[in-house]
């Protein structure tokens, strides 16, 4: 009966479509697709972009491969990184017209380490409605198998290009207990790793996803030690996107003053690389404290 209702409510979510043409303002879909095997595209999703009037597409040639390959022609326009904040104004006008429009990027889910933001925050502002299509997500798919704890993880996208930004982010990291989940370029996956096993331990467990849903598709697991090795001694294991995914920290009961030393650890790592406003906005973010008290906590680091 449940699945009855749920294809019922689909069918009348596209056969309405029409109808809401007439409405003042159109619809925004945030539209997941494909990491890597075209099958993976669920119906919905297809049925999403050929019912849509534009497609807002993070590269349109990769994404117009995608819909030729679904047989679909549809008008197409450019929102990346670069021109999201100029592109969104036009966007909003399309939906204002009552069109509606599917945000996709180059694979997976948008606004997952993807352009989007911006885009999606103003037409919820403006009130148009805003619908998930989900799918696909590299990051998820890769947890599912990694066998990591993951009842808590903490997904922190790209770590910086630089050595120095991407060691003091581990810093920052080494004592959290969540899961830790990484994205990384495959012309920086050895110096991150070895980065991690310089600053986090080189026995602390990893498993890295690589070309995840693709035809090479590998895991590496074990110590970042041994996986370290394994990549090295690997021919292919520069190649391709990888999910980085790291055991979190033990767990350790500590008196309140050993917590306040870890804070001010944290701070002075950041305050080596950021100015004091953002040393406070991002220690806020991490620990859950007051961005005013950790300010004037990395002021007297600072000063002092």
């Amino acid at each position: 009966m449940r699945e009855a209702k749920a294809l019922k409510d689909e069918v009348s979510d596209f056969t309405s479509s029409d109808s809401r043409k007439g409405e003042l303002k159109g619809t925004l879909y945030v539209v997941a697709t494909p990491i890597g095997n075209l099958d993976d595209l669920s119906p919905r999703a297809a049925r999403t972009l050929a019912s849509v009037d534009v497609v807002a597409a993070e590269d349109t040639r990769h994404s117009g491969r995608l819909l030729s390959h679904l047989g679909i022609q549809k008008r197409m326009v450019a929102l990346h990184d670069h021109n999201e904040k100029d592109r969104a104004a036009g966007i909003l006008t399309e939906l204002q017209a009552g069109r509606d429009v599917a945000l996709i990027s180059d694979a997976g889910t948008p606004l997952i380490s993807d352009p989007g933001y911006v885009l999606v925050r103003e037409a919820r502002a403006a009130g148009h409605r805003v619908s998930p299509i989900p799918g696909p997500c590299a990051l998820v798919a890769a947890l599912s198998v990694a066998g990591l704890p993951t009842d808590r993880f903490l997904y922190v996208g790209f770590l910086p290009a630089k050595r120095s930004g991407r060691r003091a982010s581990l810093e920052v990291l080494s004592s959290e207990v969540a899961t830790l989940v990484f994205y990384e370029s495959p012309h920086r996956i050895m110096e991150s790793v070895r980065d991690i096993a310089d600053v986090l331990g080189s026995d602390r467990e990893i498993v890295l996803g690589r070309e995840i849903t693709k035809t090479f598709e590998t895991f590496y697991s074990g110590s970042v030690a041994d996986v370290l090795a394994e990549l090295e001694r690997d021919p292919h294991g520069n190649r391709g996107e990888f999910v980085v995914m790291v055991r979190g920290a033990a767990a350790q009961a500590g008196s309140e003053e050993a917590a306040t030393m870890d804070v001010d650890r944290m701070l002075r790592v950041l305050l080596a690389e950021l100015p004091v406003k953002k040393v406070a906005k991002m220690a806020s973010e991490l620990t859950g404290l007051s961005k005013n008290e950790l300010y004037q906590r990395a002021l007297a680091l600072k000063d002092g």
